[in-house]
């Protein structure tokens, strides 16, 4: 099979079950959003200090995988095969986060993003899942899609937070707070 098959060269992609739709569409978007997250996500996993946390990260790109491809779904071709997440996908994040905050300090004030390479990758990939959130939820304005994607999202960025807060701590690099 060829990776270019030229059908996308008119500015449209095929949704699952293949209903040709614009590239532009906001459910391609929506998507879209998901799958640079997915890449990010990935990013994260080839850092040495995630290795403990490798088979989460990927746990995590499968769910998003599965996001994506529920994204794709479309209700209006008997030919399309409608994709969820796991159903404990929200309770497997909020379990890390609690376990990572056990050794955090509560915050009292915003942090600024940085500090080390790794901790600034998992805040932009916190960005991009928010950007990710943001079009399903305009996508919702319209279309269906299933609220387990949004809820999941929005955990998943709750957890790279943490996650960027936790790693701040097991390299010893200082949290910048924002003062106002």
């Amino acid at each position: 099979m060829k990776i270019y098959t030229l059908t996308g060269d008119d500015g449209t992609t095929s949704l699952s079950g293949g209903r040709r739709v614009p590239k532009h569409s906001i459910r391609v978007e929506a998507y879209g959003s998901v799958d640079e997250l997915i890449a990010w996500i990935g990013l994260l996993r080839d850092h040495k200090e995630n290795l403990k946390r490798k088979n989460l990260l990927i746990y995590i790109q499968g769910q998003l995988m599965t996001c994506a491809a529920a994204l794709a779904y479309d209700s209006e071709n008997s030919n399309s095969r409608k994709l969820l997440p796991d159903a404990e996908c929200i309770s497997v994040l909020e379990k890390e986060i609690d376990k990572m905050e056990e050794s955090l300090t509560p915050l009292k004030n915003f942090i600024l993003p940085g500090g080390h390479i790794l901790v600034s990758y998992c805040h932009i990939a916190r960005c991009v899942c928010r950007r990710a959130e943001r079009a399903v939820l305009r996508l919702n304005k319209t279309e269906e899609s299933p609220e387990l994607v949004n809820k999941f999202l929005n955990r998943l960025s709750d957890f790279l937070f943490v996650l960027s807060r936790k790693i701040s701590l097991d390299l010893d690099v200082e949290e910048i707070k924002w003062q106002v």
